[in-house]
């Protein structure tokens, strides 16, 4: 089987040759702007439904669209995230600090900004780094808290923001940052809490 690129070891120089034809181009932004469908592929993208076809074959095949359980076409970000992440050069041992930590530190300052939440975001994963932040800058583990304290504490947080400090305060107990009982919140010890945010 013959390859569009000869650098087989490096995703990204093939994810880059399976976008060079313009109709896959047009196909794949089509389906990033939601198009589910290969009709509605075929008519957001001004492709002939041979040449839509084709593209999403393509981009199927490439692993960059892929359907979810009821058949509507999505971008596979995962496979995207995937092939940035193989291709990104090794950081030297001056500035050498963890994916994980760089990812929550630069969503956390996308949505965090001087004490105070601008808002949550969209994406749950997201959503979780930033309510941890949250906890973890404003409650001592096993601490009791009053809701009252927890209110005023989280209201620091809104001032200004898109979020009120109930809607704060119950994604901090559902996603066990918080625990409620006795009429006071605490925030559990991090070697006693085994869920993850």
């Amino acid at each position: 089987m013959t390859t569009e690129t000869g650098d087989q070891s490096s995703p990204l120089p093939r994810l880059a040759a399976l976008l060079a034809d313009e109709g896959r181009v047009r196909a794949f932004a089509a389906v990033a702007l939601g198009a589910g469908s290969a009709e509605r592929v075929a008519a957001t993208a001004g492709l002939s439904p041979k040449e839509t076809a084709a593209a999403l074959r393509r981009l199927r095949d490439g692993g960059v669209v892929t359907s979810d359980g009821d058949g509507t076409l999505t971008v596979a970000h995962d496979r995207l995230r995937q092939a940035a992440r193989t291709d990104r050069p090794v950081p030297s041992d001056g500035d050498a600090r963890t994916d994980g930590a760089d990812k929550a530190d630069l969503v956390v300052r996308t949505f965090v900004r001087d004490g105070r939440l601008l808002r949550l975001p969209a994406r749950w994963t997201r959503k979780k780094l930033v309510l941890r932040h949250i906890a973890e800058h404003t409650f001592e583990p096993g601490a009791a808290y009053p809701e009252r304290v927890v209110d005023e504490k989280l209201r620091a947080w809104c001032e200004e923001g898109d979020v009120d400090h109930v809607t704060l305060r119950r994604h901090l107990v559902d996603l066990d940052h918080l625990r409620r009982g006795d009429g006071v919140y605490r925030r559990p010890h991090p070697a006693r809490d085994t869920r993850t945010a």
